[in-house]
């Protein structure tokens, strides 16, 4: 009798956990993304990761001037990269300017009107390298009466991304044909795959086209510029299975591969536009492959890199992390699913590479291509949170590869370690900004992302691999901060721009944030001394002993303890409230008042300006109010109707005209949900970021905690 009462519980409880086990393929068709017109603000990706591929709504980039103001149809790479011909012999260092800080004679590299040579310079560094817009593929397509198509001729459109699969199915008719079409992107190379199934194929009516833009030189670039055609170079030639394409510009060149399920006749209609057409058929796939080097050998052809993408999504959609709010009756909850689900897809396309990637991704410029360090932590600290770390892991040994270029700069400023830049390029080199080059929170991410991957595997081999860097990021932060004889406290600063960007660096001191930041990366570099068998660092010991206590004026934490007025004067209640990232981005080691802090989280709630905020200063907002016990306002703060905290129907993250994407926002909310739903060192509550009212029954598995 026993033996059975055994089995019937055993078997209970597998029914149980059977039951609880998230349908991740539901999960991720109920959130298929479903456009039915042309909206430049609805164009969709394919990638994976080092290479991205955006579509309009004919599923190829066929209306590319129409789109340059929304969601560019963009085709990056992580190797496209292109510097314009220096003329004048520009040196670095004419962009270099000392500042006298605290005692120390620091040179940063900014962009300073004089003498105007030094404001040149520091433009050339800033715009160049940049990364390449490498083409537009797209299709022509013929009326009856042989005139091209336009937008407005294209009927019945519907087009659907299907996550589970990273296909994107698009159909529409001309002149009631119907034109269906399938796009993809091979898992591993810069390959996008197409299917084309149409009658207007046996009539070539439907053409394939190939146009190379020129690089704008400018913060943005769309992939639109055609109007410099004798500064660049665009040639084809016929090989035996399919079209090589070359693309030279001043001393960068590379190679687009057409290759066909059927021989393509191609012409050349004007400066870097080939016309491509098919043999008479109902059904035409075509693979196109952006190459560094000239390759001719046979790529997988339609139905292989086909099997290849939906091996690999599933792969992704089942071995990660996964959250389902499908049994919440909240109505709030469905479109936090789908902004969660869009933006795993987002950042898995855009964001898991070789190195950091850029804020607007591999979609389009901003910032000359270049990617912002202290954005890093937003781009990729979700991954190991939702059981992925080997995204994150990808883009580790860029550190490693451009640590003699940050070494080099915390010596030239007269420090130990080594200094971790805010805009950089490939090779780890600085960006002059005025900016840009006098912040710091950017500094101790390398030791956050070391200690999540130790977490996720505490080995002597985690600890082998990154302990040099963080050792030497550790350096430069306790030989940063400098002594006050007055409050016999190491501080930070003067000489900074706080997360807040609202500060002067020659005024400015002892931020919140950074001042928490420091003290937790501190103490968990030493962590890391002793899981290697050494001893503790008498220096950063030092620091964190004597550190400057966060600042408080009328029991609140003021942003910077230089701005007394933080909550009075308007211009500091803008920007990026960053104090809230004291307790949410960090936990509390020691340095924080709860009750204080709880005041501080009211306040900000209460007076900040929050039109005038960026992406993921919500997700932060929320990860905040979890810490601190306020669910309804982690919700609240997720979904706060604010411009910057829109997500389009294809899930990115809105800014204004200038940001139409943003994807730390994306990245934020990934991390805010891992937190709201599996918490943080020492929580015990279940799901502590989701009201306990009855509406949140919001189920997970694979999520880490996070410190």
């Amino acid at each position: 009798m026993k033996f059975y009462l055994l089995l019937l519980s055993y078997l209970f409880l597998q029914i149980v956990q059977s039951q609880e086990k998230i349908d991740r393929s539901a999960l991720a068709k109920r959130n298929n993304v479903h456009v039915h017109q042309f909206d430049s603000l609805s164009s969709l990706s394919v990638g994976n990761g080092s290479f991205a591929f955006t579509v309009d709504a004919t599923g190829l980039q066929s209306f590319p001037k129409h789109y340059q103001s929304g969601i560019p149809l963009g085709t990056q790479s992580v190797w496209g990269w292109h510097s314009f011909k220096d003329s004048v012999g520009y040196q670095f260092e004419e962009s270099l300017r000392d500042y006298l800080f605290d005692g120390r004679m620091v040179s940063y590299g900014v962009q300073i009107k004089d003498p105007k040579r030094s404001l040149e310079a520091g433009n050339w560094f800033r715009q160049n390298p940049h990364r390449l817009q490498l083409g537009n593929l797209g299709f022509e397509l013929i009326k009856k009466d042989g005139s091209i198509a336009q937008m407005e001729d294209l009927k019945d459109l519907h087009q659907e991304l299907d996550l589970w699969t990273g296909v994107i199915k698009s159909s529409f008719t001309l002149e009631k044909e119907l034109v269906a079409v399938q796009t993809l992107v091979h898992p591993s190379q810069d390959l996008i795959a197409v299917k084309v199934k149409s009658t207007l194929l046996q009539e070539k009516r439907i053409r394939i086209k190939l146009v190379f833009p020129f690089p704008t030189n400018a913060f943005a670039d769309m992939g639109v510029n055609y109007n410099q055609s004798k500064k660049h170079l665009s040639t084809a030639s016929d090989f035996q299975k399919g079209i090589l394409f070359q693309h030279q510009l001043d001393s960068n060149r590379y190679f687009v591969s057409l290759q066909s399920s059927a021989s393509l006749q191609f012409k050349e209609r004007k400066a870097h536009e080939f016309l491509m057409v098919g043999e008479p058929s109902n059904e035409l796939s075509f693979t196109c492959q952006f190459q560094q080097k000239a390759s001719v050998s046979a790529a997988p052809d339609f139905a292989t890199v086909s099997i290849a993408s939906q091996t690999a999504w599933q792969n992704f959609w089942t071995k990660g992390a996964a959250v389902d709010f499908s049994h919440c009756k909240d109505p709030r909850a469905k479109e936090i699913e789908r902004r969660m689900m869009l933006s795993l897809y987002l950042t898995r396309i855009q964001c898991a590479n070789s190195q950091p990637p850029q804020e607007t991704g591999l979609t389009y410029n901003s910032w000359f291509g270049k990617p912002h360090l202290e954005m890093h932590w937003w781009h990729g600290v979700h991954f190991p949170l939702w059981n992925r770390a080997e995204l994150l892991e990808k883009s580790m040994g860029w550190y490693h590869d451009v640590a003699p270029m940050a070494f080099a700069i915390a010596k030239r400023q007269g420090y130990q370690g080594l200094r971790w830049q805010k805009m950089t390029d490939p090779q780890g080199a600085e960006a002059p900004s005025s900016v840009g080059a006098f912040l710091i929170w950017q500094q101790p991410h390398y030791i956050s992302f070391a200690e999540l991957l130790y977490r996720k595997n505490p080995s002597a081999a985690t600890l082998k691999k990154y302990r040099d860097l963080v050792f030497a990021t550790a350096d430069f932060m306790a030989d940063y901060t400098s002594w006050n004889p007055i409050t016999k406290k190491y501080q930070l600063g003067k000489g900074l721009i706080p997360a807040q960007e609202r500060f002067k660096p020659e005024e400015t001191f002892n931020p919140s944030y950074e001042l928490a930041y420091w003290d937790w990366a501190l103490k968990t570099a030493q962590d890391w001394r002793v899981r290697s068998g050494m001893k503790r660092n008498a220096t950063w010991d030092s620091v964190i002993q004597y550190l400057s206590p966060l600042p408080v004026q009328d029991q609140v934490y003021l942003s910077t303890e230089s701005a007394k007025d933080s909550y009075t004067n308007p211009v500091f209640l803008t920007d990026h409230p960053s104090v809230l990232g004291t307790f949410g981005m960090l936990p509390n080691k020691g340095m924080l008042d709860t009750a204080i802090m709880r005041n501080t989280f009211n306040l900000v709630w209460d007076k900040w300006d929050w039109k005038d905020t960026w992406g993921w200063d919500f997700p932060m907002t929320a990860m905040s109010a979890t810490r601190l016990g306020m669910p309804e306002k982690a919700v609240a703060a997720l979904l706060m109707p604010i411009k910057t905290n829109t997500y389009l129907i294809n899930g990115h993250n809105y800014q204004d005209e200038r940001l139409r994407l943003y994807l730390p926002g994306n990245g934020g909310i990934l991390t805010a949900i891992a937190i709201m739903c599996a918490g943080y060192d020492g929580n015990k509550i279940k799901n502590p970021g989701f009201p306990k009212d009855g509406l949140w029954d919001v189920r997970w598995e694979g999520l880490q905690p996070f410190f």
